[in-house]
């Protein structure tokens, strides 16, 4: 099936000003394939068909469909092994000594577009490893978000296929995973302490305390710069100050605005 131009336009602006998604005239053969099947199921005959329904009759399934045809989602555990090796050595000793400080025992972190969890399930095994027995005297727990329910899904099961962990360390794979064959199950114990959520990074952050540190990865790359800005602005509100943001290698922060310093290649510190 073909598109028009002017259907791609209509499309790509709907995307964009619902999910902050900034799909180029590059990703036009992208929409195509990911969205023909779901327009011949349907039994739409154009893309200007598909639209109107989508304007005219808006309804969450739909534009659910959308965003998990849409959506690019990969993943790994143990993807960076800096940023990991880093929040193990420097951010968890930093923030429970704050915290012990504090007398408290809230450690707040923010996986946002979590994919289908790879990265919060890894920092999950690196805290309780880190932790050990004193692990349960800390209240713990991970918010993982994502836009897609797709995604959020696989996330809630935790069955992944067997090569998504070999960049793991040895001991994390025999100690936090099961072997189904050629499936790999995440472990009861990490994934409870896990709370996957559906949420669009474009809508207003319902947060009512901050987070110590949060992760968003190879994300914004499908942003374009002014909704990069707000968002980094929005994390900004959303962090303690001297919190962490993680974001991806392909993916930098304007240092001018007074927001953020740099500490390390796609790691950033609130100022």
């Amino acid at each position: 099936m073909q598109i028009k131009d002017s259907e791609f336009q209509l499309l790509r602006t709907l995307v964009y000003d619902r999910f902050g998604i900034n799909l180029t005239e590059q990703k036009k053969a992208l929409v195509v394939g990911r969205l023909q099947k779901e327009l011949q199921d349907k039994g739409f005959i154009s893309f200007q068909q598909y639209y109107d329904h989508l304007i005219n009759t808006p309804s969450q399934e739909s534009f659910t469909s959308l965003i998990n045809k849409i959506s690019t989602n990969y993943s790994y555990f143990y993807r960076e092994k800096a940023h990991f090796e880093f929040f193990t050595k420097t951010v968890l000793p930093e923030i429970t000594n704050k915290l012990k400080a504090r007398h408290s025992n809230d450690i707040r972190f923010w996986c946002a577009g979590c994919s289908t969890c790879e990265e919060p399930y890894t920092l999950v095994m690196l805290m309780l490893d880190y932790f050990a027995m004193e692990y349960p005297r800390w209240d713990a727990g991970i918010l993982a978000t994502d836009i897609s329910q797709r995604v959020l899904e696989v996330a809630q099961e935790g069955i992944y296929p067997a090569d998504r962990i070999r960049q793991a360390p040895a001991a994390m794979q025999q100690r936090y995973f099961k072997k189904q064959g050629e499936l790999v199950e995440v472990i009861e114990k990490v994934r409870q302490e896990v709370v996957v959520r559906r949420f669009n990074l474009m809508n207003p952050f319902p947060f009512k305390q901050l987070f110590q540190i949060i992760f968003c990865r190879n994300v914004m790359i499908y942003f374009d710069d002014i909704t990069r800005q707000k968002l980094v602005r929005k994390f900004h509100a959303a962090l303690e100050p001297g919190g962490y943001l993680f974001i991806g290698h392909s993916e930098s922060i304007n240092r001018d605005d007074g927001l953020f310093s740099y500490v390390q290649p796609a790691l950033y510190r609130k100022i």
